[in-house]
């Protein structure tokens, strides 16, 4: 079942901010390349990409507290992984805000069973200096 148009115009609206080195952040957007600064966290220029969260699973508001022991326990699973990843905050429309994750080199398979595992219901992702897209879990 695809996501309702509204949840996935709002998720493409998104301003997946990520924290880069020496201060201020670069912005990822559906359909736009990677950012020179994010592109740069690769290893490769042809490295896949990923940006995800484990809050509100499956789109279901929960408690500041839970969202923030989710989000723990998801950096601890990728360090577990070895995964590198950089703190990020989704920006959408209205405000709403939502702490993520950008993690380079991390495969489309690994991404998704990650985000799977968290409930999840989409990522954005990408490879290289290629266009970024919302990728449906559902």
């Amino acid at each position: 079942m695809p996501l309702p148009e509204s949840i996935r115009r709002a998720w493409i609206d998104t301003d997946y901010r990520v924290r880069v080195p020496y201060g201020g952040f670069a912005s990822i957007r559906c359909g736009k390349p990677l950012p020179m600064p994010l592109l740069a966290m690769l290893r490769h220029a042809d490295d896949p990409w990923g940006y995800l969260t484990a809050w509100n699973p499956a789109g279901v508001a929960l408690p500041l507290a839970t969202n923030r022991i989710r989000q723990r326990r998801l950096r601890d699973e990728l360090r577990g992984d070895r995964q590198r990843f950089v703190g990020g905050i989704g920006v959408g429309p209205a405000d709403w805000r939502e702490p993520s994750l950008f993690v380079p080199g991390m495969t489309y398979a690994q991404l998704d069973a990650m985000a799977r595992r968290f409930g999840q219901l989409g990522v954005v992702r990408g490879t290289g200096a290629g266009p970024a897209e919302l990728h449906e879990l559902m």
